[in-house]
C-alpha cells in the first residue's frame, strides 16, 4: 500500500504515477483474441463447442447449449423467499431509475417554418455479458438487461461461461426476473464473437453490454463497429473522501468492496488527518483478517492501495478529477460542495452511511461504470446504451425559400454542384 501527503516534496510525481499507472491485464491478449474471433466467424457453433470444451471443460451436446425459460422460471421459484425478495427489490429499484432516463422525442417547426425533430427507437437485439469466473453475479445481469428492456429492446441474449458445466442458479433467477429471452452456456471471447457475428444457433445482435475479463473486453473492443458496445471495462476502483469523523472500520470495509474483485482493482483513501489514515490503514488489515476474499483483497491492497493525506478536504476534488475513478464516496457531513467540485467520476456515493456496495445492488442507477479514468469522457451503462436516435426534417416551398439559397452558396463552395442543384431546382432556378 502506497501512502503520500500532498506537503511531500515529490507528491506531484508520485501522485502522476499512480493517475498514469495502467493496471489492466499486461498480458497481450489483442492477437489471441483476433484469432478466436476469425475462427467463431469462419467456424461458428464448431468454434463455440471447440472453445468451450477448453476454457470451461464440457461438451455442449452433452450439457445443453442453452438454458430455456422453464429452468430460469424453476430458479427463480426455487430461491429462499428472503433471497427472492432481495432480487424482486433491487430490479423493482433498477427499473424505476431507468425508466426516468428514457428520453423523450422532439418534434417542432421554427421561426423559418422548417419541421425538426428526432425520434428515439431501441435496438433490436441485445447481448449481455455475464460474467462466471471468480464470481456469479446475478446483479450485474439485472443491472445490464433491466435498461435494455425499458428502453424497449424486443430480444436479451445473455451469454455466460459455465465451468464444468455448472450454472448458478441466481443468475437464472435474474434471467427470469428481467425478461431475458436466451440464455447460453458459452463464455469469454468466443461468446462475444458469436453474439455479434451470429452462428448456425446464435443469431447476431446489435449491441454488446457487460464486464468480463481482459479477453471479454479486447473482443468487445475489435468487436466495435461490427456491433455497439457498452464500454471497455477495467479493474474496479474505489476513491474514498472521508474525515476523521467517520469509523475507521466502515472506511476500512468500504476500500475493500472493491479490493476483493480483483487483484488489479485499485482503492485509494483521500482523509486530511495522519491519525485516521493510519486508523483506517490498521483497520483494512483487521477487515482482511476476516475476509473469506482475502487472498485476493489483500493483494490489490497491498500491490494498488492508495492513501493519500491532504490539509484540507478542499484538496480532494483536484485529485479526484485527475485519477476520474469508477466510484468516490463523499464521507462527510456536508458532501454536496465536494460533489460539485468533482467533474470525473462515474458515480458519486454522498454522505457517511452511503457505502459503494449499496449501488452495487438496490440503490437503481446503473453498477456498470467506466474504469481506467474513462469517466473523462464517458458514463455508466444507461438506457442510451440500448438506443438511437433519427432525425427527421421537413419543408415547404417557403421554408425551401427562406433557408435554400444559404446552403446552394455553400454546397457550391465546396465544389459539389449535384448537391447545390438539387435544392436550386426546386427554387426554380
Amino acid at each position: 500500500m502506497l501512502r503520500l501527503s500532498t506537503s511531500d516534496p515529490g507528491f506531484t510525481e508520485a501522485f502522476a504515477r499512480v493517475v498514469a499507472e495502467r493496471r489492466e491485464s499486461a498480458v497481450d491478449v489483442a492477437a489471441d483474441v483476433a484469432a478466436i474471433l476469425k475462427d467463431v466467424r469462419e467456424r461458428g457453433d464448431a468454434a463455440l463447442a471447440e472453445l468451450t470444451a477448453k476454457y470451461d471443460r464440457h461438451d455442449l451436446e452433452t450439457t445443453g447449449w442453452s438454458l430455456g425459460a422453464e429452468a430460469c422460471r424453476a430458479a427463480f421459484d426455487a430461491l429462499d423467499p428472503a433471497l427472492r425478495a432481495a432480487l424482486e427489490l433491487a430490479a423493482a429499484r433498477i427499473r424505476a431509475y431507468h425508466v426516468a432516463q428514457l428520453p423523450e422525442d422532439r418534434d417542432y417547426t421554427d421561426d423559418a417554418g422548417v419541421r425538426l425533430g428526432a425520434m428515439w427507437r431501441a435496438v433490436d437485439a441485445a447481448g449481455l455479458y455475464v460474467p462466471g469466473g471468480r464470481a456469479a453475479y446475478p446483479s450485474s445481469l439485472l443491472m445490464n438487461a433491466i435498461p435494455a428492456k425499458v428502453a424497449g429492446v424486443e430480444r436479451l441474449v445473455v451469454v455466460t461461461p459455465t465451468p464444468n458445466g455448472g450454472i448458478n442458479p441466481l443468475v437464472l433467477a435474474a434471467a427470469h426476473l428481467a425478461g431475458v429471452d436466451e440464455v447460453w452456456r458459452v463464455g469469454g471471447a468466443h461468446a462475444v464473437g458469436a453474439l455479434a457475428y451470429g452462428t448456425q444457433r446464435i443469431a447476431p445482435v446489435d449491441v454488446i453490454t457487460g464486464p468480463g475479463n481482459a479477453w471479454v473486453a479486447e473482443a468487445k473492443r475489435q468487436l466495435y463497429g461490427v456491433v455497439g458496445i457498452d464500454m471497455v471495462a477495467g479493474p474496479s476502483e474505489i476513491l474514498v473522501i472521508a474525515d476523521a469523523a467517520n469509523e475507521a472500520r466502515r472506511i476500512a470495509a468500504d476500500l475493500l468492496s472493491q479490493a476483493e474483485h480483483d487483484p488489479t482493482s485499485q482503492s485509494i483513501l483521500i482523509t486530511d488527518d495522519a491519525a485516521f489514515a493510519d486508523a483506517v490503514a490498521q483497520a483494512v488489515e483487521a477487515e482482511l483478517a476476516a475476509l473469506p476474499t482475502e487472498p485476493t483483497a489483500r493483494r490489490s491492497w497491498d500491490d494498488n492501495g492508495v492513501i493519500i493525506e491532504v490539509a484540507s478536504l478542499k484538496e480532494a476534488p483536484a485529485l479526484a478529477n485527475a485519477l476520474a475513478a469508477e466510484h468516490v464516496e463523499i464521507a462527510t457531513d456536508d458532501p454536496e460542495p465536494l460533489m460539485r467540485a468533482i467533474r470525473h467520476a462515474g458515480s458519486i456515493f454522498l454522505g457517511r452511511m452511503t457505502p459503494e456496495a449499496v449501488g452495487d445492488y438496490v440503490a437503481g442507477p446503473n453498477h456498470v461504470l467506466p474504469t481506467g479514468r474513462r469517466a473523462r469522457f464517458s458514463s455508466g451503462l444507461s438506457v442510451l446504451d440500448f438506443m438511437k436516435r433519427t432525425s427527421f426534417i421537413q419543408l415547404d416551398q417557403a421554408a425551401l425559400e427562406a433557408i435554400g439559397p444559404a446552403a446552394v452558396a455553400l454546397a457550391d463552395a465546396e465544389g459539389l454542384p449535384a448537391h447545390a442543384r438539387s435544392i436550386s431546382v426546386r427554387l426554380g432556378q
